[in-house]
């Protein structure tokens, strides 16, 4: 019962702020998720970018380190939320180490939020079984993405770009392919 209502509520605020603000982007300094009518790829410019709210937790190949959002600052972050359950994840993990091999070097840094995986061991294998050498918080209940004010928690796999000042450039409440990702980083590494 209590997850329904908060799904409902949830619901609620998605389809009251799609109408609520331009670009869907409330208010203030701080970023807030919407979905204008339901779109799955949402990009922000200059003064339309929020800042992301610090995210931070125990990384998930290492469990006495612990990973923040702001460890990157001043590099363009693509944040992707996962979890090694979900299958388009499964498709998408090997996508996003391409990515960090080709951008890396030009001040690109992939960083997960591994979600619902309740056994530490299972989300390390996957990420060892497909060399993946980007980190990953390790956050099971998910309580680190109640920082993504407005993210519906049911969409995985989901990603966020970052640009080197911590304001969202580019939401994506679906899976990816590292061609999709091109033009927004080649856009957001030639920022200064």
């Amino acid at each position: 019962m209590r997850r329904a209502v908060l799904g409902l509520l949830t619901l609620g605020l998605l389809v009251s702020g799609c109408s609520a603000e331009k670009d869907a982007v409330a208010s203030g300094t701080e970023f807030v998720f919407v979905s204008p009518g339901g779109q799955t790829t949402i990009t922000y410019d200059g003064p339309d970018r929020k800042a992301l709210p610090e995210i931070s937790g125990s990384d998930l190949m290492d469990e006495g380190k612990r990973i923040a959002l702001s460890d990157y600052r001043g590099k363009v972050v693509v944040l992707n939320v996962w979890g090694q359950w979900c299958g388009p994840c499964r498709t998408e993990a090997p996508e996003l180490q391409k990515v960090q091999d080709a951008y890396g070097d030009r001040g690109v840094q992939v960083l997960g939020i591994d979600f619902r995986d309740n056994q530490r061991d299972v989300p390390q294998d996957f990420m060892r079984d497909r060399k993946l050498t980007y980190p990953s918080i390790y956050d099971p209940p998910g309580k680190t993405l109640l920082a993504l004010k407005g993210y519906p928690r049911s969409v995985v796999p989901a990603t966020f770009v970052v640009d080197r000042q911590g304001r969202v450039a580019a939401a994506y409440m679906r899976d990816l392919l590292a061609p999709d990702l091109t033009a927004i980083l080649d856009k957001l590494t030639a920022e200064r």
